[in-house]
């Protein structure tokens, strides 16, 4: 294996109710843990979402109301996630627009402080893109010559994710296998808040990405116009951005 880990990398896939991070709910959770001698352990969870799955969405992934009623719910499985994933870093595909973002705001919506600063996060689509501009199931054939059954479910889309990773180190002599390289690599922006409301400028100072107050020093906006920390707090944002929106506005005092 030509990716170079120091420590455990847990490349997950969510399959949900809908694809809104503030309001919709992970149904099933699956992960690939690889470790640094090269092991690999996968999981998966199924989950009671506590509201209906939309018949739309079924037919995406193909899980009903009445396959997870007897399911756990995320409050009540979510330790054990957060215990297999541990300190490790993560990766996906299309994991920084949607499954990170929606996984933590499920973790602290349930009372699990799930923090990123120390982890390292790998988008898979997000090489894929800058190298070929393809669909998962098209990165599969691509790089592993292989077709992808079962598309839609979470183990099956988890599994495939990492074989494409390392297909793609081993492919592209620039593309390193080292998680620095390729964490800095699959994020086009370096975003403070996952879900991207707040990101950090060449500078490193954390900016607004959204309204009018976009591309403006997050801490320039909290002192010229206080009302609208409150605004955001009480506002249809993750609860990861007001988190972290909560943490820039402490550091100032």
């Amino acid at each position: 294996m030509n990716i170079q880990l120091n420590k455990p990398l847990c490349i997950f896939d969510l399959e949900t109710t809908g694809v809104q991070v503030t309001k919709d709910r992970i149904v099933e959770m699956a992960a690939v843990k690889i470790y640094p001698d090269g092991t690999e352990d996968v999981k998966r969870w199924l989950v009671n979402p506590g509201v209906p799955i939309p018949p739309e969405t079924t037919a995406i992934h193909g899980i009903s109301d009445a396959d997870v009623a007897d399911a756990p719910t995320f409050k009540e499985i979510g330790g054990s996630i957060l215990a297999f994933i541990d300190n490790s870093d993560l990766g996906g595909y299309n994991c920084n627009k949607f499954d990170v973002p929606l996984f933590v705001e499920e973790c602290l919506r349930n009372g699990y402080d799930f923090d990123l600063e120390k982890r390292k996060v790998v988008d898979v689509q997000n090489i894929f893109h800058r190298m070929e501009q393809r669909t998962l199931s098209a990165a599969y054939k691509f790089y592993c010559n292989k077709s992808l059954e079962d598309a839609h479910t979470a183990e099956a889309d988890t599994v495939a994710t990492w074989e494409v990773l390392k297909a793609q180190v081993d492919r592209y002599d620039e593309v390193e296998g080292n998680m620095d390289f390729l964490a800095e690599f699959s994020n086009r922006q370096k975003i403070a808040d996952v879900a991207g409301f707040i990101a950090y400028n060449k500078e490193g100072v954390e900016v607004f990405t959204f309204g009018k107050y976009r591309n403006t020093p997050v801490r320039d906006v909290l002192t010229e116009n206080p009302g609208y920390f409150s605004w955001m707090q009480q506002a249809d944002f993750p609860l990861y951005t007001k988190k972290v929106l909560t943490r820039i506005k402490l550091a100032m005092m």
